[in-house]
């Protein structure tokens, strides 16, 4: 179980979480943690890093708890490049910001996501993608007043 312990994803993956929750608490104390208005710089981060601290240690002491360690299976190459796919796409969609803009890039990168990761009809991923683009233009841009990234097309 120990050499198993450590090829498991879940237990690698809630590790470097932990790690990071520690950091991010860690950072977070050079800051004020309340100030005259109220809560200060340093409260979300703080609260934020314990969160991923102790959903981190959730997730391995259950991986543990249930037992899954003990089954080794195969590796789902389809699932990991599946998740690989999200992962490109979106650096894709962040890197097409400045040419795009937001709006327009956000919604290829739902399309993408819904159509060929979620593999769903093309309607299905035109319909959501604009549905969920126009849903964060309206929120943040016009609603919130947050001047997201425009593109050439002035979206």
């Amino acid at each position: 179980m120990g050499k198993a312990l450590w090829r498991d994803g879940d237990v690698i993956s809630g590790a470097v979480l932990s790690a990071l929750g520690l950091y991010i608490f860690l950072q977070a104390q050079q800051w004020n943690y309340t100030g005259p208005d109220g809560p200060g710089p340093g409260f979300f981060p703080t609260w934020y890093g314990l969160g991923i601290v102790a959903l981190s240690l959730v997730m391995v002491g259950h991986k543990i708890r249930k037992g899954a360690l003990a089954q080794e299976g195969a590796i789902d190459w389809r699932a990991a490049g599946r998740g690989l796919g999200t992962w490109a796409a979106f650096t894709v969609s962040v890197a097409l910001y400045k040419p795009l803009g937001f709006t327009v890039s956000f919604a290829l990168l739902t399309c993408f996501i819904v159509a060929v990761i979620f593999r769903r009809p093309l309607l299905t991923a035109l319909l959501t993608a604009v549905g969920i683009a126009a849903a964060f233009h309206l929120t943040f841009a016009v609603a919130l007043d947050v001047a997201l990234p425009t593109g050439v097309l002035g979206f």
